[in-house]
């Protein structure tokens, strides 16, 4: 009885090195280090919208465009949560669609500043993301220039990281507040590299 006793407290402590030392290897590239980061996303940008024109009237436009974007910020690691300053420059495509017979296209392009904090669930991250969106819209109707605007507006989006040492692989939902536009968002996937 004593030997059985003994065999498998001996089992125990075998098995319990192993699954702490990988315990600690599964956590450790999940956090992220203070310092500078870059990053690089492709994904899809959606534009939904209701627009009047002299010779179309009002129309729905609803239209997605592949999408692209780079940035950069500094991440502060602390205890229990990451806090970070962000900001970068982003592509959101040129979505286009046929309305009476006329093709109608928006190029949307922007740079951004966000406060980014997050919070490590063991190897993933959740993050949430809350800034402004400074954006540039060119019009073409028919093939022709319809004219450009531009402002400032709110963003804001949440997303996930997985760390594999100085490198995330990251995914993200955004959402930005355009004035004219019922819903603009952007679904992508990138990563960041931590120096």
């Amino acid at each position: 009885m004593l030997q059985i006793h003994n065999a498998s407290r001996n089992l125990y402590r075998g098995l319990a090195a192993p699954a702490l030392v990988s315990a600690l290897l599964l956590a450790t590239p999940a956090m992220a280090d203070s310092g500078p980061y870059i990053g690089a996303s492709i994904g899809n940008t959606t534009l939904e919208a209701t627009f009047q024109d002299p010779t179309l009237g009002n129309f729905q436009f609803d239209e997605s465009d592949f999408s692209w974007k780079i940035y950069g910020g500094f991440n502060f690691d602390l205890p229990s949560i990451n806090l970070a300053v962000e900001g970068g420059y982003r592509n959101l495509g040129g979505p286009s669609a046929t309305i009476a017979a006329q093709s109608f296209g928006i190029d949307l392009s922007a740079f951004d500043l966000y406060g980014v904090a997050g919070f490590e669930l063991g190897p993933v991250t959740v993050f949430g993301k809350l800034g402004m969106i400074s954006w540039d819209a060119d019009l073409t109707l028919a093939g022709f220039d319809a004219g450009s605007e531009s402002d400032q507006d709110t963003a804001y989006g949440f997303g996930a990281s997985v760390g594999l040492g100085s490198f995330q692989l990251r995914g993200e939902y955004e959402v930005f507040d355009v004035s004219d536009t019922d819903d603009v968002y952007m679904l992508s996937a990138g990563f960041v590299y931590t120096f």
